[in-house]
């Protein structure tokens, strides 16, 4: 039976955290997954080691020269064959309903392009960051979606993969979503606890968040790049074109939103309406 979902993983030197990630994997349903790991150049002889036997034990590895993050995931999935993709940082878990929720969703709503739910921090923190749901203004002032969120493979196809240019701080993360979000795309806030985050100073993406000058000129980069969309009368527009596609919905979905916050998420927890307006 083919994979739906093809979990992505790039590893830098991160041997001694892989072997629990994929232990949380391997607590999900056996038939719907795939797994894809990167070797980004890793220069731990540990990690080599480690990626190797697993290659012997069947994993599928897949070795190239230091690029970067964005560029190992990109790697990932030109190579997977999933409906759907899930990156999954090297020292990072799953939970084993995360797989089963998502498919759920995605499959009963074809607009649903991204599936993403909250995480329990360990490793040097603890407690649980709850996430919230999707709000394009807050998402368009800083990033606040992990990368290990479901993500319909067809919309990947359309929008593009990772951009490479954002290869320190976790900037490729945000951009990627701003994309989705500026192509018309739906994302789904699952309020579970779907994964496990470590925190640690050797986490991929948190040495760079000290680097105040290279976080500059990513946002910088990325203002640059979605110009016109980032500003006040781009937003306004949007909710003008959403408004002009269907009044009644629209209408109702902020009397719902607005009032009824309760019944709003319960009808979103059935399925039967889409997040947003």
């Amino acid at each position: 039976m083919a994979a739906i979902v093809s979990i992505i993983i790039p590893c830098y030197n991160q041997g001694h955290f892989i072997q629990e990630t994929l232990d949380s994997v391997s607590n999900c349903k056996s038939d719907l997954y795939e797994v894809i790991i990167v070797n980004d150049g890793s220069t731990d002889q540990n990690t080599i080691d480690c990626l190797n036997k697993l290659r012997t034990a069947g994993y599928q590895v897949i070795f190239q020269q230091n690029q970067g993050l964005p560029a190992a995931r990109n790697t990932g999935i030109r190579a997977a064959t999933g409906k759907y993709i899930l990156p999954l940082d090297a020292d990072n878990k799953i939970r084993p309903a995360y797989l089963t929720r998502a498919i759920e969703i995605m499959e009963a709503d074809p607009a649903v392009a991204v599936v993403y739910g909250n995480a329990a921090y360990f490793g040097d923190r603890s407690g649980e960051w709850k996430v919230g749901d999707y709000n394009m203004q807050k998402l368009m002032i800083a990033n606040y979606i992990d990368a290990c969120a479901v993500i319909r493979r067809s919309v990947l196809d359309k929008v593009g993969l990772y951009d490479t240019n954002l290869n320190k701080g976790g900037f490729e993360d945000w951009e990627m979503w701003l994309r989705i979000s500026f192509a018309g795309y739906e994302f789904r806030y699952v309020d579970e606890v779907l994964f496990d985050y470590r925190v640690a100073g050797n986490s991929m993406s948190q040495n760079f968040n000290r680097n105040y000058a290279n976080a500059n000129n990513m946002e910088n980069y990325i203002h640059e790049k979605h110009a016109g969309r980032m500003g006040h009368q781009w937003i306004m527009n949007n909710w003008v074109r959403r408004f002009k596609k269907s009044p009644v919905l629209f209408i109702t979905k902020l009397i719902l939103m607005s009032y009824f916050p309760s019944y709003y998420k319960k009808l979103l927890k059935q399925n039967k309406i889409r997040n947003g307006l």
